[in-house]
């Protein structure tokens, strides 16, 4: 990791933000706006997922992709983000970049998911326009289409974790839960604005003439708002690098040695090493604990040792994740086949008649109001992240969760039992509580564990929060969890088409969703922890 500054081979890397050599530093308060600027990534990456749930399914059709390579698009990503997602964020907790920790692997995946869209958007148009052959030119815009789907979805998923870690390094306690409810409602408004833009026939207006089709379209609105929100969103709050102490904490220096003025001014977070003619006793504590810090060989992560700090996590982090892994498992059952359960059974169409037969058309008609039902629920998550502010103060962590995951499985019964349009899109409603409850509540609860364990280590210095945990970091918890959506995507992907086929009906999808709902609100009252 670089030339020693101590022993050989020894290194201690400290961040100003973390806690600190003279116990932890607090970051300022942030204002308002700086936490909306922050909170415009989700926006971002929420309009594009919503992009691509209405154009996805569409391009792979239209490329002549084979059924058979289904399974391989849509279970290829969540694997490989459950499998690295956690070597990501624990590479950010140790990422020594100037700009920071975090916003380097957060532009990364940024330009990762920007590509994606560029490939499958945009990948059979130029195939097209550059090569003749047909079958070259089929193997060709599959393979690309392929990609880019895989490209975006893995980016995407990813970049969650890097987002979660990069808001808890610099904001205060308050800041923290407040910047997760900012998210959460831009996430919402994110997805709603993405299923409207999509829901618009764009070949029958003139934009649509000007850049040739609805996906380069959509691709054009995608790249715009990716990459704005993403700049304003770099550009939030400034984090401070990790710092090497063997190489930055320079050798004590006399009083006249010191290049500092009396009249010197130090910016803040600096550390001021003489003050009226004497040595600054912090500076003493500092080299006093450098010393001390020196004499231990730094732990390089690798694989071994990154694996037995995921599972030597302290139990109530073990618990969150399965929660977590729980309610998406729920959320995602109904959600991946929503529009398809709109069209078969409330619409009684028939997706494998002919195409111009009148059981096909019924069963588009029940898919374009499926699209109606998730802008319902998306703009009711963002409603209701609104006032989760000021139910938490009534109800508690607990309570949130507890409801959400309640709500969600009456929903989804209800909408299994009584398969009827309006009933069904005014329970829409209720995902969108579902899903702002997943998006807040568990990395509200990270945060409560981490100031809790902040409080043990300035009681008891020695005070470790379980094995393993020195390896550990807001990174790693972070990443940790948001893998558990991976997780949830490769269980659904791969066992509810098998349910699907045994019963013969989609009514099985809504079905399962309301059984893990439940099975969900016991999990979150009797096994996860809550800080008081």
């Amino acid at each position: 990791m670089g030339s020693n500054g101590g022993q050989a081979g020894t290194h201690t890397y400290q961040s100003l933000t973390d806690d600190g050599l003279f116990g932890p530093v607090v970051p300022p308060r942030r204002s308002t706006g700086r936490l909306i600027m922050h909170s415009l990534a989700m926006f971002g990456r929420e309009f594009c997922y919503a992009v691509e749930a209405a154009y996805v399914t569409p391009v792979l059709l239209s490329v002549g992709l084979p059924k058979s390579l289904y399974s391989v698009v849509w279970l290829l990503s969540p694997i490989l983000g459950f499998l690295l997602q956690p070597v990501v964020g624990s590479a950010s907790d140790h990422c020594r970049s100037r700009w920071g920790r975090r916003r380097p692997y957060i532009l990364s995946l940024a330009i990762m998911m920007l590509l994606g869209l560029a490939l499958y958007l945009n990948g059979d148009a130029v195939v097209s326009a550059l090569i003749v052959n047909p079958r070259r030119k089929l193997v060709l815009a599959v393979s690309i289409t392929m990609i880019g789907v895989v490209l975006f979805d893995f980016a995407a998923d990813f970049i969650d974790g890097p987002i979660k870690a990069y808001l808890f390094d610099v904001c205060s306690h308050q800041d923290k839960e407040r910047g997760l409810h900012y998210h959460a409602l831009f996430t919402g408004f994110g997805g709603a604005l993405g299923y409207l833009l999509g829901a618009i026939d764009w070949a029958h207006l003139e934009l649509g003439r000007v850049l040739g089709t609805e996906f380069q379209v959509m691709f054009f609105f995608s790249a715009l708002m990716l990459t704005f929100c993403f700049i304003i969103h770099l550009c939030s709050i400034p984090e401070t690098p990790l710092r090497d102490v063997a190489k930055d904490i320079p050798p004590p220096q006399t009083p006249q040695d010191s290049p500092l003025s009396s009249e010197g001014m130090y910016e803040y977070g600096s550390i001021e090493k003489v003050k009226n003619g004497y040595a600054n006793p912090e500076l003493a504590m500092l080299e006093g604990k450098h010393k001390n810090l020196a004499k231990q060989p730094q732990k390089v992560m690798t694989m071994k040792s990154l694996v037995s700090a995921l599972v030597n996590m302290p139990p109530h982090y073990r618990c969150l994740c399965i929660s977590h892994l729980i309610g998406w498992t729920a959320f995602l059952s109904n959600m991946l086949f929503f529009t398809d359960f709109m069209g078969q059974i409330v619409y009684h169409g028939d997706p494998y008649s002919p195409h111009n037969s009148t059981e096909f058309l019924i069963y588009e008609r029940g898919v374009e109001v499926g699209c109606w039902g998730l802008c319902i629920n998306s703009v009711f998550s963002s409603v209701y992240s609104y006032f989760q502010k000021a139910l938490v103060s009534y109800i508690g962590l607990k309570g949130l969760y507890f409801v959400g995951y309640l709500l969600f499985g009456l929903g989804t019964g209800f909408i299994g039992l009584f398969p009827n349009v309006y009933s069904t899109l005014v329970l829409c409603s209720l995902f969108g509580v579902m899903s702002s409850t997943l998006y807040t509540v568990p990395f509200n609860l990270i945060t409560e564990y981490h100031r809790e364990e902040e409080k043990e280590r300035q009681q008891a210095p020695g005070w470790s929060s379980g094995g393993g945990s020195s390896e550990r970091g807001k990174g790693m918890d972070c990443a940790a969890l948001t893998c558990m959506v991976q997780l949830a995507q490769i269980l659904v992907g791969g066992g509810l088409g098998f349910l699907v086929n045994t019963a013969g009906s989609v009514v099985v999808v809504v079905v399962a969703a309301s059984a893990m709902a439940f099975i969900g609100c016991c999990f979150v009252a009797l096994f996860v922890k809550y800080v008081d």
